[in-house]
């Protein structure tokens, strides 16, 4: 039937198998496909059933996003949608990898959906701007009660095979052997009553007028101006009050308005942004060092994350400490945050007990003198960086990679002890090192282009995104976030408060302002990386006078219960000590105060963020300006349907 579609009849069942490089979009010869077996199934004695499987990793990821800027062509999605339906013989939609978006409203379609354990099925539409378009807000609330339908589609966020199977969407989950069990399913439903269509059916435990309005309360705080999930949400309980034929048309009216707007534009290009990172033209025919044990050096917050993000892909860790006392907090640590995600469902009891026997912590060096990388996540210090890479050259075998994970410092610098610094590489992690997507990949002097792919396809192995940075101050992020951090302290002392600059910032669509957010990480951090550059800094350079007289006072933020805020009543506040030093630093600087509106704020910290990163772009620290937007967006909460700083400054 054509190069991405085979057809074949075993055992009285067909089995339909999309075979669409790389990853099964459901494109326009997909869709036709699909409806042509439909229509040849229905008349054909000798078919008692059809299974509906995907070649390769994957059963259908989705759309085609290639055709969305074409004119549609018939088959439409949605139509396909309801002839598989309408069809007058089971179909079996058997799910491995993943069924996203459009390729959950055809399972959606079938009459009966079984997976692979390990499969995850959702509808991320809301992350390029958009809707489900074909459906899925209409069939999936008839599929699943309301309040799951409703968390699926407006965070984005997948399931597990597992969770589908618990809420309704799959009939059943197998571990092996998926095409087999599928065509053993389809025999078993061949010539039985069809279960009525969801089409046909009515909204599982619709809400009531007060929990849809706590939804809408809820989600609108949560989304920070982002329009797609508060229209998703519409959408959904539409469908409570409309046949499915008109909450689908109604549906695929808001999908193709959000298409035209702008959030989904930039949303769309920061989408492609993530997936072009890392692949730089000169390193395509290099191949990586084989990695498969890590050491980390500090068991802090950093480095524990760090461990865990090696173990939940499938790395063995082995992490090293300065104490047994220090040795065993980082062992809890690890444990610790292994056992919330088995709570959160995100990894079985089975592998949190075989993740935490293999994880290993002491104060023995030579424990990692056989690993192929070594991660030093110690306190942002040079001297005991240095200490540390002096140590790891001594012990490990000559071709293993040592990477630092510093976020400031320069990594030339911190291995200059180190004999063959060409295997040296920074790999800055963004915390919780679990979690956070974003790697920055440091290229320090010497290293070679293979230790370079290295560390590039091993962030991407932790399912990280990797963004190639030169060596300077800070790299990419921290370099851009200093200075509008300085602009925001500027407008401080000309005349703003930082409550307004940090609602300033929470209304243009950061979830936090740029001093809430010290407080949180803690602003002894950055006064001690002050403080090592104190020595180099340009003298013309302007300098975070007020925070350095926070830390003076011991007020490092949250921890110790105040920082630019005092938090000690509950909620965060200014008080007299912060609004004392401000008026000290206006009468220092001969400043007379004054009013600043919310767009004038913005402007301000916009130019200094952008004229940074064109510093950072014409310096050739950051190869591209895409780069930079996926560094802000993905480490800097820049909200991701602006595009980035970049992407606002050259629309």
């Amino acid at each position: 039937m054509g190069d991405i579609i085979d057809f074949v009849c075993r055992d009285q069942v067909g089995i339909l198998t999309i075979d669409n490089k790389p990853v099964n979009a459901a494109s326009h010869a997909v869709r036709s496909s699909i409806e042509n077996v439909v229509r040849a199934s229905n008349g054909d004695v000798r078919i008692k059933a059809v299974v509906l499987i995907g070649a390769g990793k994957t059963f259908i990821s989705g759309a085609d996003i290639r055709e969305f800027n074409k004119p549609p062509k018939p088959p439409y999605l949605r139509d396909v949608v309801f002839q598989l339906m309408s069809a007058s013989k089971p179909w079996i939609a058997a799910i491995h990898g993943v069924a996203l978006g459009g390729g959950l409203e055809i399972a959606l379609g079938c009459h009966y959906r079984v997976a692979l354990s390990t499969a995850s099925l959702g509808f991320p539409e809301v992350n390029l701007g958009l809707i489900p378009g074909s459906g899925g807000t209409v069939f999936l609330p008839r599929c699943v009660a309301m309040k799951d339908a409703i968390r699926m589609i407006t965070t984005g966020k997948p399931v597990s095979a597992q969770d589908a199977l618990a809420k309704g969407i799959l009939s059943a989950v197998v571990e092996n052997s998926l095409e087999e069990f599928a065509i053993e399913f389809g025999n078993k439903k061949a010539g039985k009553p069809l279960p009525i269509p969801l089409s046909r059916r009515s909204v599982i435990e619709p809400l009531t007028r007060d929990e849809a309005d706590r939804q809408r309360q809820m989600l609108k705080q949560k989304s920070h101006g982002q329009q797609s999930p508060v229209v998703a949400l519409e959408t959904i309980l539409s469908t409570t009050v409309l046949d499915t034929e008109r909450a689908v048309k109604l549906e695929r009216d808001h999908f193709e308005r959000l298409k035209c707007s702008e959030q989904s534009k930039a949303l769309r290009y920061i989408f492609f942004a993530e997936r072009n990172t890392g692949k730089l033209d000169d390193l395509k025919k290099i191949q990586p060092c084989k990695i498969e044990h890590i050491g980390v050096v500090g068991g802090g917050t950093m480095g524990t994350g760090i461990a865990v993000a090696c173990l939940l892909n499938g790395y063995t860790v082995i992490l090293i400490e300065t104490s047994d006392a220090s040795a065993k907090l980082a062992r809890q640590r690890v444990h610790e945050i292994l056992l919330d995600s088995e709570k959160r469902g995100l990894i079985s009891s089975s592998k949190f007990h075989a993740l935490t026997s293999i994880f290993q912590s002491s104060v023995d060096y030579q424990l990692i003198n056989d690993v192929d990388l070594v991660i030093e996540a110690v306190y942002e210090d040079l001297d005991v960086k240095q200490e540390v890479f002096r140590k790891l050259d001594e012990c490990m075998r000559p071709d293993a990679v040592l990477a630092s994970n510093t976020s400031y410092l320069d990594v030339n610098e911190i291995t200059k002890y180190v004999d063959d610094s060409s295997r040296v590489i920074g790999l800055h992690f963004f915390s919780p090192a679990h979690i956070m997507k974003l790697v920055e990949v440091i290229k320090t002097e010497m290293v070679t282009p293979e230790v370079l792919v290295t560390g590039i396809r091993f962030a991407k192995s932790l399912s990280k995104i990797p963004v190639v940075s030169g060596m300077c101050d800070g790299f990419i992020g921290n370099r851009i976030m200093s200075a509008y951090r300085r602009e925001a302290d500027d407008l401080v002392v000309e005349g703003a408060s930082p409550v307004q600059v940090d609602e300033a910032m929470r209304n243009f669509g950061y979830p936090m302002g740029i001093f809430q957010m010290q407080d949180l990480a803690g602003l002894d951090i950055a006064w001690a990386i002050r403080k090592q550059q104190a020595r180099t800094r340009h003298p013309a350079m302007r300098h975070a006078g007020i925070s350095d007289r926070l830390c003076e006072l011991g007020r490092f933020g949250r921890k110790t219960g105040s920082g630019w805020y005092n938090y000690e009543r509950g909620a965060p506040r200014l008080d007299e000590t912060v609004n004392s030093i401000i008026a000290d630093e206006r009468d220092a600087r001969l400043v007379a105060p004054r009013s600043f509106s919310e767009d004038e704020i913005m402007k301000r910290i916009l130019n200094a963020m952008q004229s940074e990163a064109r510093d950072v772009l014409d310096e050739g620290i950051a190869r591209c300006a895409e780069d930079i937007d996926v560094v802000m967006t993905n480490g800097y909460a820049f909200p991701r349907w602006k595009g980035g700083p970049m992407y606002m400054q050259n629309r």
